[in-house]
């Protein structure tokens, strides 16, 4: 995969493309400092994956995103995390603190590798929907998935990720259709990008979700909902 970097820190670009250039899928092909700069190097040159600092001058990253093709995948890299949730309803691949660790790097990079094999090939559907399981499509194989077996599913652009115990498939079905099909005393639905299986969730706090060592942001006008079904009582 093709990838830039866009931040106007000197030493976090060289950071990151120290990172990009220890991965065997990816190939470093420019760095700059500012939005304006890459949108021209971007008309020229084709790239996939674009790690995007969030606040810079002139123009954010945040408004950067929302002008990009759907099919350039964003990782947002950056220090404050309250952006988080909002960058995720931008359908960002992923959000990375600063300053970035190799293994949570390395965990981002596998994300958008899949979603970058799935943009390259026909596979990824549903075949079938019952009230037990899901049977889909991915990768020359057929895989039936319990929903007993699923800890939670992300939205990915027109997308969503299926995270199991112990594996992930991407599927073309967007978040809302799949949500209509899932049985809902099982699954709930607690921002734009993500729904749970509730039996999986370890804890959680007023924000966030924690299942596996994943944090699941809880969406402000989901927590009611949330609330109501997992606990059986209001917010």
């Amino acid at each position: 995969m093709n990838c830039i970097v866009i931040d106007d820190e000197p030493l976090a670009r060289e950071a990151i493309q120290d990172l990009i250039e220890g991965q065997k899928n990816l190939t470093f092909i420019g760095s700059f400092n500012n939005a304006i700069k890459a949108e021209k190097f971007m008309t020229e040159n084709e790239v996939d994956l674009i790690f995007l600092d969030i606040e810079m001058p002139r123009i954010n990253g945040l408004e950067f995103a929302k002008k990009i093709s759907k099919n350039t995948m964003v990782i947002f890299t950056t220090a404050y995390k309250e952006y988080a949730l909002e960058s995720y309803n931008l359908d960002a691949i992923d959000y990375l603190l600063k300053p970035v660790l190799p293994a949570r790097f390395e965990k981002a990079i596998e994300k958008a590798f899949a979603f970058y094999k799935l943009l390259k090939s026909e596979n990824g559907i549903v075949e079938k929907l019952t009230q037990n399981f899901i049977f889909i499509k991915a990768e020359r194989k057929y895989y039936k998935i319990l929903f007993e077996k699923i800890l939670y599913i992300e939205a990915l652009k027109d997308y969503v990720i299926i995270h199991t115990f112990r594996d992930k498939v991407i599927t073309a079905m967007n978040l809302k259709t799949i949500h209509s099909k899932l049985p809902k005393d099982i699954f709930i639905r607690v921002s734009k990008s993500y729904i749970v299986n509730e039996s999986a969730i370890e804890c959680f706090d007023n924000n966030t979700i924690y299942i596996n060592e994943n944090e699941i942001p809880i969406g402000k006008v989901y927590q009611e909902n949330f609330y109501n079904q997992y606990l059986n009582e209001p917010l």
